[in-house]
């Protein structure tokens, strides 16, 4: 048992280091940087709608005595962040009469927690296939690392467009993916409980990133009017989504 243990720490901890991914952008000048994010931003709304539709509520409507169950799971998910998103604008307006320093938009924070909760099911599902077997736990991890590397670039994007500086958003990224390791202790210790707690934290994450996707980052994508750049934005959408989709066939 210690082993397995090791193991599925051992891999949560790979994991969450993908999210300094956003280290390699270090070298970048910020009006560069600037020019990339709308691109990044695009390819952020299409991994969460690839990841939402395609391997979260698939995976969440796998038993079918519990459809509308599930379903009302993701409306929990939509309507929380939207009260969320309502609390962080009332805060920011607040600040702002009182402060002239500049503060976060609130998709940053909204962000943050979505991806939190996304990472605690990566941690989960790592822990429980060790307890499978050594060879299912290394497949699955192999399988959630593909899956973060695409995720993380573009929550990494989504902080800065944000408003937060490089280092925060390094290290708040990191924070958030670390959250996959308290997943994978929760997994280890219930056991077979874990799948009871990931029925419906499965379909809750993916309203989140629906409503992420919808309501934050497609409205900021539509402020764009250039033809060309609204068409690099599509094209950007469409690598999010093709991305997710090719994962199916590497998983």
């Amino acid at each position: 048992m210690s082993a397995v243990w090791f193991y599925s720490i051992v891999s949560v901890i790979l994991v969450s280091l993908i999210s300094l991914i956003g280290i390699v952008t270090i070298p970048i000048s910020q009006t560069k940087l600037k020019k990339m994010i709308f691109v990044l931003v695009s390819l952020a709304t299409g991994a969460l709608f690839g990841d939402a539709f395609i391997h979260l509520l698939p995976e969440a409507f796998k038993n079918p005595a519990s459809k509308v169950e599930t379903s009302v799971y993701v409306l929990v998910g939509i309507f929380a962040f939207f009260i969320l998103e309502k609390f962080l604008h009332w805060r920011h307006e607040h600040v702002l009469q009182h402060s002239n320093q500049p503060q976060i938009q609130a998709v940053g924070v909204i962000n943050l927690v979505a991806d939190g909760l996304h990472n605690l099911i990566d941690g989960m599902l790592i822990g429980a296939s060790y307890l499978a077997g050594l060879p299912v736990g290394i497949a699955t991890t192999l399988a959630v690392v593909l899956h973060e590397i695409p995720q993380e670039i573009g929550d990494f994007a989504i902080l800065l467009h944000a408003g937060f500086s490089r280092a925060r958003a390094l290290f708040f990224n990191f924070l958030s993916a670390s959250f996959a390791i308290i997943g994978a202790v929760i997994s280890l210790m219930i056991g077979a409980e874990a799948e009871k707690f990931s029925s419906f934290m499965l379909p809750l994450t993916a309203g989140t990133f629906i409503y992420m996707a919808g309501s934050d980052l497609v409205p900021e994508l539509q402020k764009e009017h250039d033809l060309s750049k609204s068409l690099l934005q599509f094209i950007a959408m469409s690598i999010g989504v093709g991305l997710m989709l090719l994962l199916l066939l590497l998983e």
